[in-house]
């Protein structure tokens, strides 16, 4: 087979020939073409980003953007991407979908982005995914478990990373249903695709043990209520799928009226050295700020897809943890941090894969051309019909001052009715990633 360079190089001369021969002007064959490489030169590629930056969901996500700055950081002084840097531009949103519209037209228009990395959130990227396609921009690594990234015929350059709503859910309903037997399980979830996705996959392990359904705007910071009713239902099990910031309230205003049910929490909202800072945050003034923080949290279930910021032992959270000593070191290192170090190294893995001769078709290309494995516990999907990202999840506790406990080794399944499975995957480690030019394999 011939070197993608080369078939890139080949499609771009064809397509000027093919161009002039059908009558198309010069010039338009190359604003084609320019528009292919838009954002690359000799020496940088121009990587964007929407973030929460500021806003109701900023305590549990801006260090999403922090971690990804670091890995950039280090692949630029360690030669960058085949002699070129990665400009990384991130805006914020706030978490507010008219305001990701601004920043996504800044990035593409002004800021001339080669492909977005990460856009952060459900209702916020909902609202520009047209344009990123519109625009021909690859849409690499949503941060969201929604469905609506996994539509390769109606967004072809939108691809999905963490594990979707429903498969995270659905593993967490068969845990709860084999391990609590009988219990009675509350549901708490964002009022957006977090709601029906989640319920969808909770539903196929557990369904008379379901007594409460209850629901939070991210843009109203107060939940009394659907915790109180969460009491009243008698659930002695609360799956919540929310953001960092809501499971902190959550927990705080429960143990405020002496309600202690078993929490579980998914990958997107258990970063457990987060929400204890946010609860610790939520406590002054109250009787509750004289607890010790890390109480609040000693005992709830997790499901996670890459490693944990906690667990030390494992070479990718040790690679982690020295970039980010090196060029984070004035943030926490939280599951978060690590959330942004795998989209970019992942993202420079498929960039050092598609070779010098970079164009937006030949990172697709590239992208769709093989299975990708590097930091994630489960396998990533990537190709021209399957756009989902991670599939899967393990089941961890976190215990106050000691590393999360597996409960479960990681399993995969799909977001319909298919069966939960185990599967056989080499994860290398970092020294065996081509992450910056020059290293890995």
């Amino acid at each position: 087979m011939r070197p993608l360079r080369t078939i890139a190089s080949a499609l771009a001369v064809a397509l000027l020939v093919t161009s002039c021969s059908e009558g198309t002007s010069t010039d338009q064959a190359a604003e084609e073409l320019a528009a292919q490489t838009r954002g690359v030169t000799d020496d940088a590629i121009i990587i964007g980003t929407h973030q929460p930056l500021t806003g109701p969901a900023s305590p549990g996500f801006r260090h999403v953007s922090t971690g990804a700055r670091a890995v950039f950081n280090y692949i630029n002084d360690n030669g960058g991407i085949h002699g070129r840097r990665i400009e990384y531009q991130v805006q914020d949103d706030s978490f507010d979908p008219s305001k990701t519209v601004e920043a996504t037209r800044t990035l593409i228009d002004d800021q001339e982005i080669f492909a977005m990395l990460g856009g952060l959130g459900t209702p916020t990227h909902e609202a520009v995914i047209g344009d990123i396609n519109e625009a021909g921009v690859p849409d690499l690594f949503v941060s969201s478990g929604a469905l609506s990234w996994d539509q390769p015929d109606v967004y072809p350059y939108s691809y999905g990373f963490q594990v979707d709503y429903s498969r995270e859910a659905k593993i967490q309903g068969r845990f709860i249903a084999e391990n609590f037997p009988g219990d009675e399980v509350g549901l708490l979830y964002q009022n957006d695709d977090v709601g029906p996705s989640s319920q969808a996959g909770l539903e196929q392990y557990l369904t008379d043990e379901i007594v409460a359904w209850e629901s939070y705007d991210p843009g109203a910071p107060e939940l009394a209520g659907q915790v109180a009713a969460l009491e009243k239902s008698g659930a002695e099990i609360v799956v919540c799928h929310c953001i960092p910031a809501f499971l902190g309230l959550a927990i705080l205003e429960a143990t405020a009226i002496g309600y202690d049910p078993q929490w579980v929490a998914p990958s997107f909202g258990g970063d457990v050295q987060i929400v204890t800072a946010l609860i610790e945050e939520y406590a002054q003034g109250t009787p509750a700020e004289d607890v010790p923080p890390e109480t609040f949290l000693d005992g709830l279930i997790v499901t996670a897809f890459l490693p944990m910021a906690a667990q030390r032992d494992d070479p990718w959270t040790e690679f982690f943890l020295e970039v980010h000593q090196e060029y984070n070191a004035d943030t926490p290192f939280t599951d978060t941090t690590v959330y942004g170090m795998v989209q970019a190294v992942l993202l420079a893995q498929v960039l050092m894969e598609t070779g010098p001769d970079l164009t937006r078709s030949s990172l697709i290309e590239t992208l769709n051309s093989r299975e990708w494995t590097g930091p994630g516990l489960v396998p990533f999907s990537a190709t021209e019909t399957d756009h989902s990202g991670y599939g899967g999840v393990m089941v961890v506790r976190h215990n106050a001052g000691e590393s999360p406990e597996i409960l479960q080794e990681p399993l995969v399944t799909d977001s319909d009715g298919g069966e939960i499975l185990s599967f056989e995957m080499e994860r290398p480690t970092p020294d065996e990633v081509a992450i910056f030019g020059g290293g890995g394999s």
